[in-house]
């Protein structure tokens, strides 16, 4: 069936599959932050990273308590987009010698991480609803609004300096 397993048969299972997958993709975001908070040099990216490194703890914590309320064990399944986009960003900053340009390009890394979470939650929110679990969705929009913050909060560092700086 390709992307999805055999195992989804309902909305419901979609949702809990879909949950499954932005677990994986919290927990292996809260393994790359730390090491892009490192490659940084700019103090504005590197403090919204350590800031969203405790907010990411944070939404691993709002996920359990989806799943709890929910009834499903909390477990994960391999998230092939949030490993291509994390890889592609190592990747990329591996290549980088100019602190400035890598600068830029984690933050533009970073922000393709938060876009990819956001569709995530979005889709969650709207299938937890239809489900009638609104519960669920309140808490999975807690971190939506967190997402989309961080996304402003990187939209604004680099256009107001990084991407300044990286292309002079």
């Amino acid at each position: 069936m390709g992307f999805f397993t055999k195992d989804i048969k309902t909305m419901d299972d979609l949702f809990v599959h879909t949950l499954r997958d932005i677990y994986y993709a919290e927990k292996r975001i809260l393994k790359a932050l730390p090491e892009m908070i490192d490659k940084t040099t700019d103090p504005t990216l590197k403090s919204g990273f350590q800031s969203h490194l405790k907010e990411t703890e944070q939404h691993v914590s709002r996920l359990e308590e989806v799943f709890r309320m929910h009834g499903v064990e909390a477990k994960t399944v391999t998230c092939p987009a949030i490993d291509g986009i994390i890889e592609e960003a190592e990747e990329i900053s591996g290549d980088i010698a100019d602190k400035e340009v890598l600068d830029a390009a984690l933050a533009a890394s970073a922000q393709a991480v938060e876009h990819y979470e956001i569709t995530r939650y979005g889709t969650l929110i709207a299938w937890a609803k239809r489900l009638g679990r609104n519960d669920c969705a309140s808490v999975l929009a807690r971190t939506l609004e967190e997402e989309k913050a961080a996304d402003a909060k990187l939209t604004k560092i680099a256009e107001s300096k990084l991407n300044m700086r990286a292309a002079s």
